[in-house]
């Protein structure tokens, strides 16, 4: 781990509730009845390795370290960037493509094959009319491949159940 702040509470942190359980373990072996001196021996221990651990996450929280180095919102901060950074790898790419070939088309459909406002919108915001611009295409592509990849993952001759087909299942009477 890293020498800051958030990791050695976290270090700190797991100790304790290790040692915690431990001790917690060596108490629920030892009969009360029996050794009682021992078993009392343990539950103050016990308590106290509690109450420091309750401390220690107080601690973390709202003392020594400021709100915005807590595990939590450092776990939070981190999948945020992780996760901007996946949306604009995946959807910014794309986007990126529709931008730069907006006027290219990628490839022509014949004259006349759809009306003339369905050609305008295949090839809308600069290319020539009968053509399918990058945004389009692009833009059918995610549905059309997900249909395709679930068709392509069936294996011939196996059995489904009505879950993965996408229908309820069968009410059965008794």
């Amino acid at each position: 781990m890293l020498p800051v702040p958030t990791s050695q509470s976290a270090n700190k942190l797991r100790v304790l509730k290790k040692e915690y359980n431990t001790v917690r373990m060596q108490m629920n072996a030892t009969s009360s009845q029996d050794e009682f001196a021992k078993w009392a021996k343990l539950r103050r221990k016990s308590d106290k390795l509690g109450e420091e651990i309750e401390g220690c996450i107080y601690e973390s929280i709202m003392l020594i370290i400021p709100r915005e180095n807590t595990l939590d919102s450092t776990r939070a901060n981190f999948n945020k960037i992780v996760g901007g950074l996946r949306w604009l790898g995946l959807n910014g790419f794309r986007m990126l493509l529709q931008f730069w070939f907006q006027k290219q088309p990628m490839f022509w459909i014949p004259q006349g094959w759809a009306p003339y406002y369905a050609e305008w919108l295949l090839s809308f915001p600069r290319a020539p009319v009968d053509a399918v611009v990058a945004a389009v295409a692009l833009a059918a592509t995610p549905r059309s491949a997900g249909v395709k990849q679930r068709e392509a993952m069936k294996v011939p001759g196996e059995k489904t159940t009505p879950a993965q087909e996408g229908k309820a299942p069968e009410k059965k009477e008794l």
